[in-house]
């Protein structure tokens, strides 16, 4: 039998925070400066990302991203799920 995606998943917290950043910044440079990471960090995960799931998340353009219709639902979850982890650290 074919295996799930999601027993087979390696998407990290990380993908999911550089996702969310490149969709409330629209960029991927302005997203990278939010993160205080290097723009070609964010483009790496942002690929990692999309073969990982195996859809694209983002429509990309010379003026910037936006996201595809996988990407503005994984964004949605993303935001849940890092909200929560971070809620859940700031009460240790």
């Amino acid at each position: 039998p074919a295996v799930p995606l999601a027993a087979r998943c390696t998407l990290e917290l990380r993908h999911l925070r550089y996702l969310v950043a490149v969709a409330d910044v629209g960029t991927i440079s302005g997203a990278a400066r939010r993160l205080f990471v290097a723009q070609q960090a964010v483009s790496r995960q942002l690929r990692d990302l999309e073969r990982e799931v195996g859809v694209p998340l983002l429509e990309r353009a010379r003026d910037g991203v936006r996201l595809a219709p996988a990407g503005e639902a994984l964004v949605r979850i993303g935001r849940s799920a890092t909200a929560s982890l971070d809620d859940l650290v700031a009460s240790l």
